[in-house]
């Protein structure tokens, strides 16, 4: 069934079928085909995938992202990112990671990190002379970081299947976050000094007072999201809806930017891109099932966990599976079926649980900007309005960069662990 799923779902990539439609329909087959299951089952699926009250976070931080766009915030937080590092070669490039850092820290969905700042740094890098597909590929990339700065839905699902601190696991994803965002703007520094982009970068950039005078209430929506979550004032799903209100707030009643018309805009442009990046989900989630039922990720953890004999060969193995599974099951999903199998097997070789788990997400967190599940990069490909094909050449020096990174982690945990114990 496995293979028969794989073969349709690349036959119907192949033929220019959408990817939602393609992965349903390649699952749709394998339950009519190879199992007694009736066809019932896929409608469940699919429905309980986004049946989720985590997944409820995404339209809302969607709907806060297209508020921020909106209400000027976004533009705001991308002015003051292009003070920092905008003066240089390369410096809106520099931009676009610098602000999605930022503003993972409000949204906790890379998804919604894509559509909030890509609707405003594609057309912007489009303009001083980017390649399009560069711009959509570098946001897709940059967004990953949603998902690894707190507050991150990933980590809470690894905290509640491993059964460790999510507050910890919060700590922890700073320093690889911070190390992703930092290993990106180098490279794209020196990619765009050598192809000779972004030269004019630095013209119209703001100066330094004046860009923090106008984000500064921008600025504090960090602050009081991740202030909120790690004071158990609300969870990160309630975060979202928080967001919501504050970006509303700004935009209506102290910049003054979203008029009636415009919030009935954004509201359609919210249920639109929620509803293609829920039916990838759902479809996603289905996939999941039928692979998990055949017994595929959970014979492969037991395989890695008797066949390596040292911790090396061990994080080895379970970075190459990792890897592999990110590009084909949904993130939350492979979570919460690998989590209890793999980490207690990491325990057992003496590795700290907190950096497993950051291990764990990073390494799946890739599978969201690789083909052929990889919601950013199907999410970037919409924003900037461009077919896959075109994208994923320019995608490739990225996730090496991701790839190096992630080495980093795996193998030197004070980049995980080394705030903890100023924070205990």
């Amino acid at each position: 069934m496995s293979s028969f799923m794989m073969i349709s779902m690349i036959v119907l990539f192949a033929l220019g079928v959408p990817i939602a439609i393609a992965v349903a329909a390649a699952s749709i087959g394998g339950i009519a085909f190879f199992t007694p299951l009736p066809l019932l089952v896929a409608a469940q699926k699919l429905m309980t995938s986004i049946d989720s009250f985590p997944l409820m976070a995404v339209p809302f931080f969607i709907l806060a992202g297209n508020l921020m766009e909106a209400g000027g915030i976004s533009a705001r937080l991308v002015e003051f990112a292009k003070t920092i590092v905008g003066g240089v070669q390369g410096g809106l490039a520099c931009s676009c990671v610098l602000t999605c850092m930022i503003f993972a820290s409000v949204s906790g969905s890379s998804v919604a990190t894509t559509f909030a700042i890509g609707a405003i740094l594609i057309p912007a890098m489009t303009r001083h002379g980017y390649p399009t597909s560069f711009a959509a590929a570098l946001q897709a990339t940059s967004a990953e970081l949603g998902v690894i700065i707190p507050p991150s839905i990933p980590l809470i699902l690894y905290g509640v299947s491993a059964e460790v601190s999510i507050g910890s696991l919060f700590v922890a994803g700073i320093g690889p976050g911070v190390l992703i965002a930092s290993a990106l703007m180098l490279f794209v520094y020196i990619y765009c000094r050598v192809k000779g982009w972004g030269k004019n970068d630095h013209v119209d950039r703001l100066d330094f007072v004046t860009a923090v005078r106008q984000a500064l209430l921008a600025l504090l929506m960090p602050v009081i999201i991740v202030g909120g979550i790690y004071q158990g004032v609300f969870t990160p799903t309630e975060a979202s809806v928080v967001a919501v209100f504050y970006a509303l707030f700004l935009g209506v009643f102290v910049y003054r930017s979203i008029g009636w018309n415009d919030l009935m805009n954004v509201l359609r442009k919210s249920v639109i891109s929620s509803t293609v990046i829920m039916f990838i989900i759902a479809a996603a989630g289905l996939f999941s099932f039928l692979i998990t039922r055949a017994g595929v990720p959970a014979a492969v953890g037991e395989w890695i966990a008797g066949t390596t004999e040292s911790k090396v060969a061990f994080l080895v193995a379970v970075n190459l599976f990792l890897f592999f599974v990110g590009m084909f099951i949904e993130t939350s999903a492979a979570i919460i079926v690998l989590a209890p199998i793999l980490a207690p097997v990491a325990a057992l070789f003496g590795i700290d649980l907190i950096h497993f788990g950051l291990i764990m997400v990073v390494n799946l967190a890739l599978g969201m900007i690789t083909p052929p599940l990889g919601v950013n990069l199907f999410a970037a490909c919409q924003v900037a309005n461009l077919p896959l094909q075109r994208v994923v050449p320019k995608l490739i020096p990225f996730v090496l960069v991701c790839l190096a990174c992630l080495v980093l982690i795996t193998y030197v945990p004070q980049i995980s662990v080394g705030l903890l114990p100023f924070l205990r």
